[in-house]
């Protein structure tokens, strides 16, 4: 019998949207990341507009441990290995660390857990910024028909759903710069949906008027909805070549989710990463 204890429980914290096509999108990613980790318990909570909601889900697991832990009491064993679920460990499905992993999450995770003794909570980092996110966008720039010999007559614009936080726009300018510099496109420009500038359209027209052929668009964004198809109408608006899809489940992106998982867990098991309920 292995009396190792159980992995922590990975929470997939995703934003949520009244749009369907969000939904299906976390769970075909989920689904991949469970493919990859067998054995791994993951777990999908919404902020909003979905079911389930975080706490609920949090509330669920905290009930699978009690009920455990009576069955232990019973049966005279102590709780241990094999027990119910202690640990969990919460990841943003976030690209840049905003408003969100800043602020909204901790606060749901935390009102949450304190009402809910038997859970240990850790926040994992956002997903962004990651080569294998820009290794992703390119696998959809690929999909949508950009060519390897293509790059250095494309300039593509980053698309992004956009942020009030300053260092959330800082990094996505970062993105482009790198990306550029890495990769060998024409020309990497950033373009947000919401609360920055440029707009898609802006940025592709930005780059036509500079003399470049050939513009495709990658959406930095994970699952469709509002803020995506903002991206893809301004796209079109402004005559984009190459539109791509969203990042969905794609392999790097579930790859990803378990690199921040991993992390998570080595730093709990030093006892550098705060928990939640502490």
């Amino acid at each position: 019998m292995d009396l190792r204890p159980p992995r922590p429980t990975l929470l997939v914290v995703a934003h949520g949207s009244r749009d369907p096509r969000h939904a299906a999108a976390v769970s075909a990613l989920c689904a991949r990341v469970r493919a990859l980790r067998p054995g791994l318990r993951v777990e999908v909570g919404y902020l909003d507009f979905n079911a389930p909601r975080v706490p609920r889900v949090l509330e669920r697991l905290s009930a699978e441990a009690e009920a455990e832990g009576r069955r232990a009491a019973v049966s005279g064993r102590r709780g241990g290995p094999g027990g119910g679920v202690r640990e969990v460990v919460a990841l943003p499905l976030l690209l840049t660390r905003a408003f969100h992993a800043k602020s909204d999450i901790p606060a749901v995770l935390r009102a949450a857990t304190a009402r809910l003794p038997l859970l240990t909570v850790r926040q994992a980092e956002v997903l962004g910024p990651s080569p294998l996110l820009t290794a992703a966008l390119e696998r959809r720039l690929a999909q949508a028909g950009v060519r390897p010999g293509d790059r250095g007559s494309t300039g593509v614009v980053l698309a992004s759903a956009g942020s009030s936080d300053p260092e959330a726009s800082a990094v996505i300018a970062e993105i482009a710069r790198e990306w550029r510099h890495t990769a060998g496109w024409c020309a990497v420009r950033p373009a947000f949906a919401s609360a920055s500038l440029p707009r898609t359209a802006d940025a592709v027209r930005e780059l036509r008027a500079e003399g470049v052929g050939r513009v495709a668009v990658a959406p930095y964004v994970i699952a469709p909805g509002f803020l995506p198809d903002r991206i893809a109408a301004g796209a079109r608006e402004a005559g984009a070549d190459v539109l791509a899809p969203v990042l969905g489940p794609a392999p790097e992106l579930a790859r990803l989710l378990l690199r921040r998982y991993d992390g998570a867990v080595r730093d709990g098991a030093r006892g550098d990463l705060r928990a939640l309920t502490a």
